[in-house]
């Protein structure tokens, strides 16, 4: 039985002869930047890996940023945008010594995976082109089919603690008292089932990127981007251990730490480019999803923990920037005409 019925609408404004959007111009070059930074540390993964398990999905992922990047590129040689540089064999050593364990890359593809996703959703009710949105569709879909598979490794070889389980509410209920917000003093209500699932989130993002961070750390080469990596792991730290102990407070079990699927490798895989940029790309993504976590949060104490590490985040993410472009490290977006400087002129 078909849920929604067509409707049979033939425009000139939907058609692939349109040139493009802001917003597709933008979320394609987006795109395409991204999946070029995933496809270098992808390959380089595969050079380390084990278990038939972790490479196919190694490989799994490693094919959907090629072919990402191929149908981008034809959608820009079609209208005669200048291909991005993105990252290049020059920001990996595919000869460099193992530096994360098997293990990790699981973890690690989940957590690129979520933030790819986010930006494919982002992209599709913003489009207009409906070549484009099919493409946006379609990246949505495969990743989204990846997450799948990474989450049934996850669970089956016990990498991962599962969500917790809460009871099933008895009947349905409406808040009736002003201190269901309350959080530091009086009645404190439990964690609901939105907080306690953002918590989690947030606890599984931060554990993998905080790793990360230690093996950029000990592999980056000028003590600028050392030191920034090492001031993202103490940053990242705090939060995991605030987001942990609020579900310690209540008996439910969050993911452990993975530092150990680190190795004592101190020969760099990647380019201080490649790594500033993932980890500028990926603190950049946190702050959507703690302002997400945020917004879905009823406590006042949870609410204000949320604020404060989305400053945090937020200075990190410019420091951040900055270094790329001292560096000369920060390929320019898209951008509009500046008026002010053609009148200038």
């Amino acid at each position: 039985m078909d849920l929604m019925k067509p409707i049979n609408i033939s425009s000139d404004k939907l058609a692939p002869e349109n040139p493009f959007s802001a917003v597709e111009m933008g979320k394609l070059w987006a795109t395409y930047v991204g999946n070029s930074m995933s496809h270098k540390i992808l390959q380089y993964f595969l050079k380390h890996v084990e278990e038939e398990d972790i490479k196919t999905l190694l490989e799994n992922g490693l094919s959907l940023t090629v072919d990402f990047m191929q149908t981008i590129e034809k959608f820009f040689k079609k209208e005669n945008f200048p291909i991005p540089v993105g990252f290049t064999n020059e920001d990996v050593n595919l000869g460099a010594p193992r530096l994360f364990e098997d293990q990790f890359y699981v973890h690690y593809l989940k957590y690129a995976a979520k933030a790819g996703l986010s930006l494919y959703a982002i992209a599709i009710p913003l489009v207009m082109r409906e070549d484009i949105r099919e493409f946006f569709i379609h990246c949505n879909e495969t990743t989204t089919i990846l997450l799948g598979q990474l989450n049934n490794v996850l669970i089956e070889k016990g990498y991962i603690m599962k969500p917790a389980a809460i009871p099933v509410p008895k009947k349905v209920d409406f808040i009736k008292k002003e201190n269901y917000l309350n959080g530091f003093f009086g009645d404190i209500r439990a964690l609901h089932a939105l907080e306690i699932t953002h918590l989690y989130d947030n606890i599984e993002n931060n554990i993998t990127s905080k790793a990360l961070l230690i093996g950029f750390s000990q592999v980056a080469k000028r003590e600028k981007v050392r030191q920034f990596f090492v001031r993202g792991k103490a940053i990242t730290d705090r939060e995991v251990q605030q987001f942990q102990d609020k579900l310690h407070k209540e008996n439910l079990p969050f993911p452990s730490q993975i530092d150990h699927l680190v190795t004592e490798s101190t020969y760099s895989p990647f380019s201080d480019r490649i790594m500033v940029f993932h980890k500028v790309d990926m603190f950049s993504i946190k702050i959507r999803s703690f302002a997400n976590s945020m917004s879905l949060n009823g406590r006042r104490d949870i609410g204000l923990m949320y604020m404060k590490a989305l400053s945090e985040v937020a200075l990190f993410v410019e420091d951040g920037a900055n270094i790329l472009i001292e560096n000369g490290w920060m390929e320019q977006p898209p951008k509009a005409i500046d008026r002010d400087e053609l009148s200038s002129k």
